[in-house]
């Protein structure tokens, strides 16, 4: 089969590595890519947003299943072209994205499927918003209604909190249309997760969990990221956990979506928080997050391919069960100066030359890198979120080990990594809000 994996990040090229390891792929191809899936696919140059170019750039290279890695293009009707010109899709229509495109749509489908959430309120005016935040004068969550990049979340331990997050939101528009009505949540305690599984829009795989670090700083200081790092399976999974998520949770959202005639295919991302009165929903997400892709795309046993085009096709049940290992991942994200703030991009990196020589157990995925223009073969920083630096061990601590191994060999100017993920010393192994 000829693959095509659409995206440009960490994500992206974690999908496209573990794609290349199937016996069934004859051809991969990835758009636009980056320096990392270069070494394992033919790059085209299409951005993930030209939505008109990547269904060109199917048919012209007779792909015949297309992998979508971020949330923009799904949320913009890719899925739904590519259908129309016969092209399998693993990812969900827009009408099913909206899962992730509309935070209030979210919660209406929950509330709907009877699975319990965060209280909330939505709120499309700032005054009306803020009247609300100075009645409750509490821990609150705030978060922009649309696609924020991941950065449309605040935590708000107070009133002022909240009312600068409001403001970023609906009056400054810091996140742009996304921040046009907002999302108010009530604060919850407990230990935070991020589930996926594959579902065809009927049927659901065997989950897999990891734990993400949103916050720049160590012991979860600092404003929001795209991620600082991930690790699984959670040192708090196991089996009942994962059962109850994916039957009382999941597959209840998943009918609902049918029900609305939005059946929902591709990776469900459920993040959740533990709480004593049981897993609350925080929100759902229409992809494989970033950067959990990169610590759990190690652990995915059985073939991707088979997997995907399944999902793609509403034939789940016809194949064997997801298996997933339950050997540990950590993913350690290095980003440059400044992120999530402004940052200097252009830096060479080094100790990138040689990864085969850290063998089975250790793996870099690529996200804002790049080829320098003059040929030589020197890599640059192009982004905030510069690459991960992964461990696969026996278990969380010697995982841990060869991520943070890794990660002490490579080096730019003002790189920046923390130091506390997946460390099971720290409560910070189960990020909380």
């Amino acid at each position: 089969m000829r693959i095509l994996v659409v995206g440009s990040g960490g994500r992206e090229h974690a999908l496209a590595w573990r794609l290349a390891r199937s016996p069934k792929v004859t051809e991969l191809f990835a758009a636009p890519g980056n320096s990392g899936t270069a070494t394992l696919a033919t790059n085209l140059a299409v951005v993930e947003t030209d939505i008109d170019g990547l269904v060109d750039a199917a048919l012209d290279q007779s792909i015949d299943l297309m992998v979508v890695g971020p949330e923009i293009p799904l949320s913009m009707g890719l899925y739904d072209r590519l259908t129309s010109a016969g092209i399998p899709c693993f990812g969900p229509s827009r009408s099913a994205a909206r899962l992730e495109s509309s935070k209030s749509f979210a919660r209406d489908v929950l509330d709907a499927a009877d699975v319990a959430g965060p209280e909330y309120r939505v709120f499309r005016t700032a005054s009306a918003a803020l009247a609300y935040a100075e009645h409750r004068n509490r821990p609150l969550v705030v978060k922009a209604d649309g696609l924020a990049a991941g950065k449309g979340v605040a935590m708000c331990a107070n009133l002022e909190e909240a009312k600068t997050a409001i403001a970023m939101c609906m009056q400054d528009r810091v996140f742009g249309e996304a921040g046009e009505a907002v999302v108010i949540e009530e604060w919850l305690h407990g230990p935070e997760v991020s589930v996926f599984g594959f579902t065809d829009g009927e049927n659901l795989s065997p989950v897999v969990a990891a734990s993400d670090y949103k916050r720049v700083g160590e012991g979860d200081t600092g404003p929001n990221t795209g991620g600082m790092g991930s690790y699984g399976p959670p040192a708090f999974w196991d089996e009942t956990i994962a059962e109850r998520i994916r039957c009382e949770i999941m597959l209840p959202v998943i009918r609902e979506m049918a029900s609305r005639g939005a059946p929902y295919r591709g990776a469900l991302y459920c993040g959740l928080m533990l709480t004593d009165d049981g897993p609350r929903v925080l929100e759902f997400n229409c992809r494989f997050g970033d950067p959990e892709t990169q610590a759990i795309m190690p652990r995915l046993m059985s073939d991707p391919v088979e997997a995907m085009m399944a999902c793609a096709t509403g034939s789940l049940t016809d194949i064997d069960p997801v298996a997933w290992s339950n050997r540990p991942a950590v993913a350690v994200v290095m980003v440059s100066n400044g992120y999530p703030g402004s940052y200097e991009t252009g830096l060479e990196i080094h100790g990138l030359d040689d990864n085969s020589s850290h063998g089975a157990d250790s793996l870099v995925f690529h996200a804002g890198v790049q080829d320098a223009e003059d040929g030589g073969g020197r890599l640059l920083t192009s982004g905030g979120r510069v690459l991960a630096c992964v461990g696969i061990g026996d278990d969380v601590e010697q995982a841990r080990d060869h991520a943070y191994r890794r990660a002490s060999e490579i080096s730019f100017d003002g790189a920046y990594y923390r130091r506390d993920i997946a460390d099971l010393r720290s409560a910070q192994t189960a990020p909380a809000r």
